[in-house]
Protein backbone atom coordinates (compact mmCIF):
# COMPACT_ATOMS: atom_id res chain seq x y z
CA UNK A 1 0.00 0.00 0.00
CA UNK A 2 1.26 3.48 -0.87
CA UNK A 3 2.22 5.62 2.13
CA UNK A 4 0.11 8.82 2.32
CA UNK A 5 3.18 11.10 2.31
CA UNK A 6 4.59 9.36 -0.77
CA UNK A 7 1.24 9.64 -2.54
CA UNK A 8 1.05 13.36 -1.83
CA UNK A 9 4.56 13.84 -3.26
CA UNK A 10 3.50 11.98 -6.42
CA UNK A 11 0.35 14.09 -6.66
CA UNK A 12 2.44 17.28 -6.47
CA UNK A 13 4.80 16.03 -9.19
CA UNK A 14 1.92 15.28 -11.56
CA UNK A 15 0.12 18.54 -10.75
CA UNK A 16 3.07 20.54 -12.10
CA UNK A 17 4.50 18.09 -14.63
CA UNK A 18 1.48 16.69 -16.49
CA UNK A 19 -1.53 19.01 -16.56
CA UNK A 20 -3.53 16.81 -18.95
CA UNK A 21 -3.20 13.66 -16.85
CA UNK A 22 -3.83 15.59 -13.64
CA UNK A 23 -7.11 16.89 -15.06
CA UNK A 24 -8.28 13.51 -16.37
CA UNK A 25 -7.24 11.63 -13.21
CA UNK A 26 -9.86 13.52 -11.19
CA UNK A 27 -12.51 11.36 -12.85
CA UNK A 28 -10.90 8.07 -11.81
CA UNK A 29 -12.07 6.28 -8.65
CA UNK A 30 -9.57 6.55 -5.75
CA UNK A 31 -8.74 2.83 -5.99
CA UNK A 32 -7.28 3.49 -9.45
CA UNK A 33 -6.41 7.18 -9.21
CA UNK A 34 -3.93 6.80 -6.34
CA UNK A 35 -1.81 4.01 -7.86
CA UNK A 36 -2.08 5.78 -11.24
CA UNK A 37 -0.58 8.92 -9.69
CA UNK A 38 2.29 6.80 -8.37
CA UNK A 39 2.75 5.15 -11.75
CA UNK A 40 2.73 8.44 -13.66
CA UNK A 41 5.01 10.13 -11.14
CA UNK A 42 7.61 7.38 -11.52
CA UNK A 43 7.32 7.45 -15.33
CA UNK A 44 7.39 11.25 -15.44
CA UNK A 45 10.39 11.52 -13.15
CA UNK A 46 12.13 8.77 -15.11
CA UNK A 47 11.55 10.70 -18.33
CA UNK A 48 12.80 13.93 -16.76
CA UNK A 49 15.84 12.15 -15.32
CA UNK A 50 16.95 11.43 -18.87
CA UNK A 51 15.50 14.41 -20.73
CA UNK A 52 16.85 17.12 -18.45
CA UNK A 53 20.35 15.76 -17.93
CA UNK A 54 23.35 16.24 -20.16
CA UNK A 55 24.71 12.76 -19.40
CA UNK A 56 21.70 10.85 -20.68
CA UNK A 57 23.36 7.45 -20.90
CA UNK A 58 24.35 7.49 -17.25
CA UNK A 59 20.83 8.63 -16.33
CA UNK A 60 19.24 5.65 -18.12
CA UNK A 61 21.66 3.23 -16.47
CA UNK A 62 20.79 4.67 -13.06
CA UNK A 63 17.11 4.14 -13.90
CA UNK A 64 17.88 0.53 -14.76
CA UNK A 65 19.36 0.14 -11.28
CA UNK A 66 16.38 1.88 -9.66
CA UNK A 67 13.94 -0.44 -11.43
CA UNK A 68 15.98 -3.44 -10.35
CA UNK A 69 15.72 -2.29 -6.74
CA UNK A 70 11.95 -1.72 -7.07
CA UNK A 71 11.39 -5.30 -8.24
CA UNK A 72 13.75 -6.60 -5.55
CA UNK A 73 11.53 -4.93 -2.95
CA UNK A 74 14.29 -2.51 -1.93
CA UNK A 75 13.38 0.79 -3.62
CA UNK A 76 15.48 3.91 -3.29
CA UNK A 77 14.53 6.14 -0.39
CA UNK A 78 12.44 8.54 -2.48
CA UNK A 79 8.65 9.01 -2.63
CA UNK A 80 8.29 8.05 -6.32
CA UNK A 81 10.37 4.88 -5.97
CA UNK A 82 8.65 3.76 -2.77
CA UNK A 83 5.19 4.46 -4.21
CA UNK A 84 5.93 2.63 -7.44
CA UNK A 85 7.32 -0.35 -5.51
CA UNK A 86 4.01 -0.51 -3.62
CA UNK A 87 2.13 -0.48 -6.94
CA UNK A 88 4.31 -3.27 -8.33
CA UNK A 89 3.59 -5.40 -5.26
CA UNK A 90 -0.12 -4.61 -4.94
CA UNK A 91 -0.97 -5.18 -8.61
CA UNK A 92 1.65 -7.79 -9.64
CA UNK A 93 2.80 -5.40 -12.37
CA UNK A 94 4.49 -7.39 -15.17
CA UNK A 95 8.11 -6.30 -15.26
CA UNK A 96 8.14 -6.23 -19.06
CA UNK A 97 5.97 -3.11 -19.00
CA UNK A 98 8.20 -0.68 -17.07
CA UNK A 99 11.18 -2.27 -18.81
CA UNK A 100 9.63 -1.27 -22.14
CA UNK A 101 9.57 2.34 -20.94
CA UNK A 102 13.20 2.03 -19.88
CA UNK A 103 14.11 0.72 -23.32
CA UNK A 104 12.43 3.72 -24.96
CA UNK A 105 14.40 6.09 -22.72
CA UNK A 106 17.58 4.24 -23.68
CA UNK A 107 16.75 4.85 -27.35
CA UNK A 108 16.40 8.54 -26.52
CA UNK A 109 19.78 8.54 -24.80
CA UNK A 110 21.34 6.94 -27.88
CA UNK A 111 19.84 9.61 -30.15
CA UNK A 112 18.03 6.95 -32.13
CA UNK A 113 15.88 8.26 -35.00
CA UNK A 114 12.87 6.67 -36.67
CA UNK A 115 13.40 5.51 -40.22
CA UNK A 116 9.68 5.09 -40.88
CA UNK A 117 6.28 5.05 -39.18
CA UNK A 118 6.76 1.53 -37.84
CA UNK A 119 9.98 2.60 -36.12
CA UNK A 120 8.16 5.58 -34.61
CA UNK A 121 5.39 3.28 -33.37
CA UNK A 122 8.07 0.99 -31.90
CA UNK A 123 9.37 3.95 -29.91
CA UNK A 124 5.87 5.13 -28.97
CA UNK A 125 4.96 1.61 -27.83
CA UNK A 126 7.73 1.81 -25.25
CA UNK A 127 7.32 5.32 -23.92
CA UNK A 128 3.51 5.59 -24.08
CA UNK A 129 1.60 2.41 -24.99
CA UNK A 130 3.37 0.60 -22.15
CA UNK A 131 1.91 3.17 -19.75
CA UNK A 132 -1.58 2.62 -21.20
CA UNK A 133 -1.27 -1.11 -20.65
CA UNK A 134 -0.01 -0.53 -17.09
CA UNK A 135 -3.11 1.58 -16.46
CA UNK A 136 -5.25 -1.43 -17.44
CA UNK A 137 -3.34 -3.53 -14.91
CA UNK A 138 -4.22 -0.95 -12.23
CA UNK A 139 -7.89 -1.34 -13.23
CA UNK A 140 -7.48 -5.12 -12.97
CA UNK A 141 -8.27 -5.52 -16.66
CA UNK A 142 -6.30 -8.31 -18.33
CA UNK A 143 -8.49 -8.99 -21.37
CA UNK A 144 -6.17 -8.88 -24.37
CA UNK A 145 -8.65 -7.08 -26.64
CA UNK A 146 -9.09 -4.24 -24.16
CA UNK A 147 -5.32 -4.16 -23.59
CA UNK A 148 -4.77 -3.85 -27.33
CA UNK A 149 -7.06 -0.82 -27.51
CA UNK A 150 -5.33 0.76 -24.49
CA UNK A 151 -2.05 0.38 -26.35
CA UNK A 152 -3.63 2.10 -29.38
CA UNK A 153 -4.60 5.03 -27.16
CA UNK A 154 -1.05 5.29 -25.85
CA UNK A 155 0.31 5.35 -29.40
CA UNK A 156 -2.18 8.04 -30.41
CA UNK A 157 -1.29 10.24 -27.45
CA UNK A 158 2.43 9.94 -28.13
CA UNK A 159 2.02 10.84 -31.80
CA UNK A 160 0.02 13.88 -30.68
CA UNK A 161 2.81 14.84 -28.28
CA UNK A 162 5.39 14.54 -31.04
CA UNK A 163 3.28 16.63 -33.43
CA UNK A 164 2.88 19.34 -30.78
CA UNK A 165 6.56 19.42 -29.80
CA UNK A 166 8.32 19.40 -33.19
CA UNK A 167 9.91 22.81 -32.72
CA UNK A 168 10.74 22.34 -29.06
CA UNK A 169 12.37 18.98 -29.77
CA UNK A 170 14.31 20.35 -32.76
CA UNK A 171 15.80 23.15 -30.68
CA UNK A 172 17.06 20.47 -28.28
CA UNK A 173 18.53 18.47 -31.16
CA UNK A 174 15.81 15.82 -31.11
CA UNK A 175 13.89 14.56 -34.12
CA UNK A 176 11.10 11.99 -33.94
CA UNK A 177 9.35 12.50 -37.29
CA UNK A 178 9.76 9.49 -39.64
CA UNK A 179 12.80 10.06 -41.84
CA UNK A 180 11.10 8.61 -44.92
CA UNK A 181 8.24 11.10 -44.50
CA UNK A 182 10.76 13.94 -44.32
CA UNK A 183 12.43 12.63 -47.47
CA UNK A 184 9.05 12.48 -49.23
CA UNK A 185 8.51 16.14 -48.29
CA UNK A 186 11.98 17.15 -49.45
CA UNK A 187 13.21 18.03 -45.95
CA UNK A 188 16.82 17.44 -44.98
CA UNK A 189 16.86 16.42 -41.28
CA UNK A 190 20.17 18.09 -40.44
CA UNK A 191 19.20 21.31 -42.17
CA UNK A 192 15.90 21.35 -40.29
CA UNK A 193 17.58 20.81 -36.92
CA UNK A 194 20.08 23.56 -37.68
CA UNK A 195 17.30 26.05 -38.46
CA UNK A 196 13.82 24.78 -37.50
CA UNK A 197 11.16 26.40 -39.64
CA UNK A 198 7.43 25.81 -40.15
CA UNK A 199 7.65 25.47 -43.92
CA UNK A 200 4.68 24.16 -45.92
CA UNK A 201 6.58 20.88 -46.32
CA UNK A 202 7.12 20.51 -42.58
CA UNK A 203 3.48 21.35 -41.89
CA UNK A 204 2.41 18.60 -44.29
CA UNK A 205 4.43 16.08 -42.27
CA UNK A 206 2.86 17.25 -39.00
CA UNK A 207 -0.60 16.98 -40.59
CA UNK A 208 0.21 13.45 -41.74
CA UNK A 209 1.29 12.49 -38.23
CA UNK A 210 -1.91 13.82 -36.68
CA UNK A 211 -3.95 11.91 -39.26
CA UNK A 212 -2.25 8.72 -38.09
CA UNK A 213 -2.95 9.67 -34.48
CA UNK A 214 -6.64 10.15 -35.28
CA UNK A 215 -6.79 6.67 -36.85
CA UNK A 216 -5.42 5.25 -33.60
CA UNK A 217 -7.83 7.26 -31.42
CA UNK A 218 -10.71 5.75 -33.39
CA UNK A 219 -9.28 2.24 -32.91
CA UNK A 220 -8.83 2.91 -29.20
CA UNK A 221 -12.37 4.15 -28.44
CA UNK A 222 -14.11 0.74 -28.26
CA UNK A 223 -11.65 -0.41 -25.63
CA UNK A 224 -13.00 2.01 -23.05
CA UNK A 225 -16.16 -0.12 -22.80
CA UNK A 226 -14.01 -2.97 -21.55
CA UNK A 227 -12.95 -0.96 -18.50
CA UNK A 228 -14.81 -0.79 -15.17
CA UNK A 229 -17.66 1.70 -15.45
CA UNK A 230 -16.19 4.01 -12.82
CA UNK A 231 -12.92 4.26 -14.78
CA UNK A 232 -14.41 5.13 -18.16
CA UNK A 233 -14.92 8.90 -17.67
CA UNK A 234 -11.24 9.44 -16.82
CA UNK A 235 -10.00 7.52 -19.86
CA UNK A 236 -12.52 9.14 -22.20
CA UNK A 237 -11.38 12.51 -20.84
CA UNK A 238 -7.69 11.75 -21.30
CA UNK A 239 -8.24 10.76 -24.92
CA UNK A 240 -10.38 13.81 -25.63
CA UNK A 241 -7.90 16.23 -24.05
CA UNK A 242 -5.06 14.87 -26.16
CA UNK A 243 -7.21 14.95 -29.28
CA UNK A 244 -7.88 18.57 -28.40
CA UNK A 245 -4.16 19.26 -28.46
CA UNK A 246 -4.05 17.88 -31.99
CA UNK A 247 -6.95 20.12 -32.98
CA UNK A 248 -5.04 23.13 -31.62
CA UNK A 249 -2.03 22.20 -33.76
CA UNK A 250 -4.31 21.89 -36.80
CA UNK A 251 -5.96 25.23 -36.05
CA UNK A 252 -2.49 26.83 -36.08
CA UNK A 253 -1.96 25.56 -39.63
CA UNK A 254 0.07 22.61 -38.32
CA UNK A 255 2.78 25.02 -37.18
CA UNK A 256 4.28 23.45 -34.06
CA UNK A 257 7.66 25.10 -34.60
CA UNK A 258 6.97 28.76 -33.83
CA UNK A 259 4.22 28.00 -31.30
CA UNK A 260 3.20 25.27 -28.86
CA UNK A 261 -0.43 24.17 -28.76
CA UNK A 262 -2.10 24.55 -25.38
CA UNK A 263 -5.61 23.74 -24.22
CA UNK A 264 -7.43 26.04 -21.81
CA UNK A 265 -8.92 25.19 -18.43
CA UNK A 266 -12.39 25.87 -19.85
CA UNK A 267 -11.81 23.44 -22.71
CA UNK A 268 -10.63 20.76 -20.29
CA UNK A 269 -13.74 21.23 -18.14
CA UNK A 270 -15.94 20.90 -21.21
CA UNK A 271 -14.21 17.70 -22.26
CA UNK A 272 -14.46 16.31 -18.74
CA UNK A 273 -18.21 16.87 -18.83
CA UNK A 274 -18.42 15.25 -22.25
CA UNK A 275 -16.53 12.21 -20.92
CA UNK A 276 -19.26 11.65 -18.32
CA UNK A 277 -21.92 11.76 -21.05
CA UNK A 278 -20.01 9.28 -23.22
CA UNK A 279 -19.68 6.93 -20.25
CA UNK A 280 -23.45 6.93 -19.75
CA UNK A 281 -23.89 6.00 -23.41
CA UNK A 282 -21.50 3.04 -23.13
CA UNK A 283 -23.73 1.46 -20.50
CA UNK A 284 -26.41 0.78 -23.12
CA UNK A 285 -24.49 0.60 -26.39
CA UNK A 286 -23.12 -2.68 -27.79
CA UNK A 287 -19.36 -2.92 -28.16
CA UNK A 288 -18.18 -2.19 -31.72
CA UNK A 289 -16.64 -5.09 -33.61
CA UNK A 290 -13.37 -3.14 -33.85
CA UNK A 291 -12.68 -4.09 -30.23
CA UNK A 292 -11.48 -7.42 -31.62
CA UNK A 293 -8.91 -5.96 -33.99
CA UNK A 294 -5.41 -7.30 -33.46
CA UNK A 295 -3.04 -4.94 -31.68
CA UNK A 296 -0.57 -2.90 -33.68
CA UNK A 297 2.39 -5.14 -34.45
CA UNK A 298 4.58 -2.81 -32.42
CA UNK A 299 2.52 -3.26 -29.24
CA UNK A 300 1.66 -6.96 -29.41
CA UNK A 301 4.42 -7.92 -26.96
CA UNK A 302 3.04 -5.50 -24.35
CA UNK A 303 -0.43 -7.00 -24.67
CA UNK A 304 0.98 -10.51 -24.30
CA UNK A 305 2.94 -9.49 -21.21
CA UNK A 306 -0.14 -8.15 -19.43
CA UNK A 307 -2.85 -10.55 -20.67
CA UNK A 308 -4.50 -12.93 -18.24
CA UNK A 309 -3.25 -15.94 -20.17
CA UNK A 310 -0.16 -16.19 -22.36
CA UNK A 311 -0.84 -16.04 -26.08
CA UNK A 312 -0.79 -19.32 -27.94
CA UNK A 313 2.31 -19.88 -30.10
CA UNK A 314 2.09 -17.62 -33.13
CA UNK A 315 -0.82 -15.60 -31.67
CA UNK A 316 0.26 -11.96 -31.53
CA UNK A 317 3.83 -13.17 -30.96
CA UNK A 318 6.44 -10.58 -30.01
CA UNK A 319 9.87 -11.89 -31.07
CA UNK A 320 11.51 -9.31 -28.78
CA UNK A 321 13.12 -11.47 -26.12
CA UNK A 322 16.23 -9.84 -24.77
CA UNK A 323 15.61 -6.52 -26.54
CA UNK A 324 16.06 -4.45 -23.38
CA UNK A 325 19.20 -6.33 -22.35
CA UNK A 326 20.70 -5.76 -25.79
CA UNK A 327 19.96 -2.04 -25.99
CA UNK A 328 21.17 -1.38 -22.44
CA UNK A 329 24.36 -3.32 -23.17
CA UNK A 330 24.94 -1.10 -26.19
CA UNK A 331 24.26 2.00 -24.12
CA UNK A 332 26.55 0.91 -21.32
CA UNK A 333 29.33 0.10 -23.80
CA UNK A 334 29.02 3.59 -25.28
CA UNK A 335 29.03 5.12 -21.82
CA UNK A 336 32.18 3.22 -20.80
CA UNK A 337 33.90 4.13 -24.06
CA UNK A 338 33.09 7.79 -23.54
CA UNK A 339 34.44 7.67 -20.00
CA UNK A 340 37.51 5.71 -21.06
CA UNK A 341 36.62 2.77 -18.84
CA UNK A 342 37.51 -0.85 -19.63
CA UNK A 343 35.85 -2.78 -16.84
CA UNK A 344 32.20 -3.27 -15.89
CA UNK A 345 30.30 -0.31 -14.52
CA UNK A 346 29.95 -0.17 -10.74
CA UNK A 347 26.39 -0.19 -9.45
Amino acid sequence: MIAPADLEACRAAIRTGSHSFHAASKLLPPSVRDPALALYAFCRLADDAVDLRRDKAAAVLRLRDRLELVYAGRPLDSPADRAFAAVVEDFAMPRALPEALLEGLAWDAMGRRCADLSALLDYSARVAAAVGVMMCVLMKVRDRHTLARAADLGLAMQLTNIARDVGEDAREGRLYLPLDWLADAGIDPEAFLAAPSATPALRSVVARLLKEAERLYLRADPGVQGLPLACRPGIFAAGRIYRGIGLKVAAAGFDSVTRRARTTKGEKLLWLAGAAARTAATAIMPRPATIFAAPAAETAYLVSAAARRPAAPGFWGDGRAGALIEVLAQLEARDRARRGEDGPRAV
